[in-house]
């Protein structure tokens, strides 16, 4: 069992608060499991109050003991109510906060209204912009568990030529990789912090059902197995001649990289095989913008632009109508991180430290969808690939 050491967790909370003393905060509690997760080295139920000054108090409801063993943390307490929390702080010696900070994005509305009455003459107000900036640099510690998912994904990636054959079905290749993964030690999740976000860790697609469109902001969906999950791998036989897409999640310790490869039986058609290397090319296009200080939004823009150029105004990112607003996304602990390569972040702006996956595709209804994906560090000494597998467009 991985134990996220005492060093990193100190140096987060240490950022954290840095950011809270810019905004006049007196403390931040945090619930969600990721940001648990980032802050605590575990996700046992609870509350982690940090205060601006001084040790973060993680108090835990379930479970204690498994808290205690999980953690580095030096203030690890149970509790039972709510209403204990007032009385557990005052023994810590914290005042009363009157401007807290909460995850606003993800909180429900009646733990919201749970913390007004315990603490009704303070401010509340979203956190969550402060903790996502402290996740988006990533140490030197994340960054080597990043590389070993790298190495995971590549184990699938290396699998999908021997399990390929005519006949099979979208559901029985994608569950065939998901053994690969699950046996490299892969968590068997995906965490997305969007509302509504389910996520499963691969998309599977070939021909026409990968460029089925669904509820997901992705520019891929699927069809899935119902409407119940209108998402991802299905039921269609695999067939010869047509694009195959493996959009896989690489998973380990709690810490995602992304890929996208392509595979076909047999051969593929000459304007999907120009397209492909097209996509190549705006990632080369990506690899000359970002750098430290670059725009998020202005790097989406580039990209975008020499997609139009090329001639996929009606195919980049999915298809006319159907298309999201975003070519990259940071990676970490979830899946949809800072930074955003994406319309609109012209006053955000990439700094050494960020992971992201950069993901040119385009989709063709009723032929199917082609693209790259990958995910980079940028550091200071300038961008690394950290995801590897060959970028060859497979014909088994």
């Amino acid at each position: 069992m991985k134990i996220t050491p005492k060093s990193e967790l100190d140096s987060r909370c240490s950022r954290l608060q840095k950011l809270m003393s810019g905004e006049g905060l007196d403390a931040v509690i945090i619930l969600q499991n990721a940001d648990l997760f980032y802050f605590t080295g575990t996700i046992q139920s609870g509350n982690l109050y940090v205060p601006a000054t001084g040790d973060p108090i993680y108090m835990v409801r379930r479970d204690f003991q498994r808290a205690r063993r999980e953690s580095s943390l030096a203030e690890i307490v149970p509790f039972a109510s709510m209403r204990d929390l007032p009385g557990i702080l005052s023994g810590y010696g914290c005042r009363e906060p009157k401007r807290i900070g909460l995850e606003l994005d993800v909180l429900p509305v009646n733990l919201f209204e749970r913390y007004k009455k315990i603490y009704p003459q303070a401010e509340l107000i979203d956190a969550t912009p402060l903790i996502r900036r402290v996740r988006m640099i990533k140490s030197p510690y994340e960054i080597e568990i990043m590389k070993r998912a790298a190495r995971q994904v590549d184990t699938v990636y290396r699998r999908v030529s021997a399990l390929l054959r005519e006949g099979m079905t979208d559901l029985e290749l994608a569950a065939g990789l998901e053994y690969v993964a699950r046996r490299e030690g892969h968590l068997g999740h995906i965490r997305m912090r969007v509302f509504n976000g389910e996520m499963i860790f691969g998309h599977t697609f070939s021909g026409k059902d990968s460029a089925l469109p669904a509820y997901t902001d992705t520019p891929l969906g699927g069809m899935g197995l119902g409407p119940s999950f209108g998402q991802g791998a299905g039921n269609k036989p695999i067939g010869c001649n047509e694009p195959i897409i493996i959009d896989f999640a690489g998973s380990i310790d709690g810490y995602l990289v992304d890929q996208t490869r392509m595979f076909a039986l047999g051969g593929i058609p000459d304007t999907l095989r120009a397209a492909y290397d097209d996509m190549l090319r705006v990632q080369d296009k990506m690899k000359t913008l970002v750098k430290p200080g670059a725009a998020w939004g202005g790097v989406y823009d580039g990209c975008l632009s020499m997609a139009e150029e090329l001639g996929y105004a009606d195919h980049f990112m999915g298809y006319k109508g159907a298309q999201v607003s975003f070519i990259g996304h940071g990676v970490g602990i979830e899946i949809d991180e800072y930074p955003f390569l994406a319309r609109g972040f012209s006053e955000m702006f990439l700094e050494a430290g960020m992971v992201f996956a950069f993901e040119p595709k385009l989709v063709y209804p009723g032929i199917g969808a082609v693209g790259i994906e990958n995910t980079f560090h940028l550091s200071e000494g300038g961008l690394e690939q950290m995801t590897f597998s060959s970028e060859e467009f497979v014909i088994v």
